[in-house]
C-alpha cells in the first residue's frame, strides 16, 4: 500500500552524514502568461505576460528615456510642458500595454478580432485602461512607482 506522504519520493539516496534522506521529486509547470477577464465588458479576456527577469530588464529599458523625460517635463511650469508631460506618460502606457498584453479575446473592433495594437489604437479606453492596469499589477509595481513610470 502505498501512502500519500510517500508518494513522488525516491528512496536511497544518502544525505550529508551517511544517513539515508528521502528527496521529492515533483515537477513545476510555470505558465508565462495568465488570463484576466473584463470587468468592463463581459466575455472580454486578456491574455497577460508574466514578469521574468529578462522581461523585467526589457521593460526597464523601453521605459527608462520615456519616465525621464515625463519627470524632467512635468517639473515644467509652462502648460506646453504639462502638455508634452501627459503626452509622453500616455506613451509610456501604451509601451505598457504593447509589452505586456499578448492577446485580447472576446473583443471585435470595426468588424476585425481585437490584439494588443487594436486595443490601444481604436478599442474602448476603458479597456485599455483595464489592460493597463492589469500588466502593471503583474509587473508588480506599487502606487508610488506607478506615479513615476
Amino acid at each position: 500500500m502505498k501512502l500519500p506522504w510517500r508518494l513522488g519520493r525516491r528512496r536511497g539516496s544518502d544525505g550529508p552524514a551517511g544517513g539515508r534522506q528521502n528527496t521529492i521529486v515533483r515537477s513545476t509547470n510555470y505558465e508565462s502568461t495568465r488570463v484576466v477577464e473584463s470587468r468592463v465588458a463581459r466575455g472580454v479576456e486578456f491574455t497577460i505576460a508574466r514578469m521574468s527577469f529578462d522581461r523585467r530588464v526589457d521593460l526597464m529599458r523601453r521605459i527608462r528615456e520615456l519616465a525621464r523625460r515625463a519627470e524632467f517635463l512635468a517639473a515644467g511650469q509652462g502648460p506646453e510642458d504639462k502638455m508634452d508631460a501627459a503626452l509622453v506618460q500616455a506613451e509610456i502606457e501604451r509601451t505598457y500595454v504593447a509589452w505586456g498584453v499578448r492577446a485580447v479575446s472576446g473583443l471585435v473592433v470595426d468588424g476585425r478580432d481585437a490584439d494588443p495594437e487594436t486595443l490601444s489604437d481604436a478599442g474602448p479606453e476603458k479597456l485599455f485602461r483595464e489592460a493597463l492596469a492589469a500588466v502593471r499589477a503583474e509587473a508588480g509595481l506599487n502606487e508610488e512607482e506607478r506615479k513615476n513610470s
